[in-house]
């Protein structure tokens, strides 16, 4: 019995305790509580990442924190904002601390008569001494300063570039003050027959000096930075702005009734004032990019400077010459738009055309020019220079000034319905 019972026992035996089966079903509960458990953890994880990318985009959390949490925005915290704010503002400050001690001051002063008899009182008698507040000389005349510009140094020898209608005034003195608050008298070097540019000279040696840069290379947008002795009073006053516009073309009147065309000039936002004419304007990295010369009256912010590439060319010519060439053609135009187009019947919408002025002696070609040596007569078009198209970009006056007296150029010309190129030498304007 025993034998055959033991068998049974051995086979009944896991029946009775039962272990397999509760363990089976405690891992089943465990996985269940585990996946129910995951998925709601990733469901609030889920809403509170996208909670903070939306307070990110909004602007509600820095781009550190943002960071932190692998969420990328394009919004720039204000720490990023304020690092790019004070690297641009110690670029524009560096720019002045090493270029305003190159910028001077000029004093324009005059004899004029001596004023008496349109004070109620006596000013020597007021001041108990015998003093003329006024600075009379003993014969009656004082001196006076009379208005104010700007210039900038281009040689440690005392050259200095400025506009001609600074020192347009012959029987007027000029006196240069220096950063470092020193007078200089100086003298007229050479003016530009056709651009508002004069070079004057004061005596010295190492004096700090500024480079003329690319004018060319000029983008709408860029930062400049003018500086000049603003309403001839508050010497190397700093303005800072973009450059507005280029190619542009103005006439600009003076205040003694003068009047000068610009063309091809550097327009800008940053302030220019009176007395600031003559001063250089600057790009980020220091460099003259323009001289400024002009403001538009009744408006807000709009300066021109006329570019540094036609500085050059006046600077190197007094250096090697002692005066100012310019190069002319010797023809009087209006530059071709829709009603000329209309009337002449014309198959171009760019060019000049020759005309006569008002005048009997307003000539449409100078006789002796190089217009008049070259066959160019009343009523031809002359459409382009070396290549270049004369439109609102490329004048025929600045096309013209980028060459020297005595080169050679080709003329595409419209004359009487056909066209032809026509080459002459441009002479010297008188």
């Amino acid at each position: 019995m025993q034998m055959t019972n033991d068998p049974i026992q051995e086979e009944v035996q896991p029946d009775v305790d039962r272990p397999a089966p509760q363990k089976k079903t405690g891992l089943l509960v465990g996985i269940f509580i585990l996946a129910v458990g995951t998925i709601l953890i990733s469901s609030v994880l889920g809403a509170t990442f996208g909670f903070l990318a939306g307070r990110v985009s909004d602007g509600f959390l820095p781009d550190r924190l943002a960071g932190f949490f692998g969420i990328s925005t394009g919004v720039k915290s204000p720490e990023v904002i304020k690092q790019q704010i004070i690297e641009e503002d110690s670029a524009v400050i560096d720019v002045v601390e090493k270029k305003s001690p190159a910028v001077v001051s000029i004093v324009i002063s005059k004899d004029v008569s001596r004023i008496q008899g349109s004070l109620p009182f006596d000013f020597r008698n007021f001041f108990g001494q015998d003093v003329d507040p006024f600075g009379s000389s003993d014969n009656g005349e004082q001196k006076k300063k009379i208005g104010g510009g700007s210039g900038f140094l281009v040689t440690a020898d005392g050259m200095i570039v400025t506009n001609k209608h600074v020192v347009s005034d012959e029987t007027a003195e000029y006196t240069v003050m220096t950063d470092d608050d020193k007078e200089h008298p100086a003298k007229i070097m050479a003016v530009d027959p056709v651009n508002d540019i004069a070079v004057i000279k004061i005596e010295g040696q190492g004096y700090p000096t500024l480079d003329l840069g690319d004018s060319d290379a000029l983008k709408i947008g860029q930062t400049v930075v003018a500086i000049g002795n603003s309403l001839g009073e508050f010497s190397n006053t700093v303005s800072k702005g973009i450059v507005s516009g280029l190619g542009r073309s103005l006439t600009a009147s003076g205040g003694q009734g003068q009047s000068e065309k610009l063309s091809d000039i550097i327009q800008t936002d940053a302030a220019i004032n009176p007395g600031n004419s003559g001063g250089p304007l600057l790009n980020i990295d220091g460099e003259v990019v323009g001289i400024n010369v002009a403001m538009a009256q009744g408006a807000q912010n709009i300066g021109f400077a006329i570019p540094a590439n036609q500085i050059k060319r006046v600077v190197e010519q007094v250096k090697t010459t002692g005066k100012i060439t310019s190069p002319y053609l010797g023809v009087r135009y209006v530059p071709i738009d829709e009603e000329i187009k209309k009337a002449f019947n014309f198959s171009y919408d760019y060019g000049v055309l020759v005309v006569r002025g008002d005048r009997v002696t307003d000539f449409a070609v100078i006789p002796g020019s190089p217009a008049d040596k070259a066959g160019i007569v009343e009523n031809d078009v002359i459409l382009e220079i070396d290549g270049e198209k004369i439109d609102e970009k490329n004048s025929l006056s600045g096309l013209i000034a980028k060459h020297n007296v005595g080169d050679s150029v080709v003329l595409k010309i419209w004359h009487k319905g056909e066209t032809k190129d026509v080459s002459l030498v441009l002479a010297e304007r008188k």
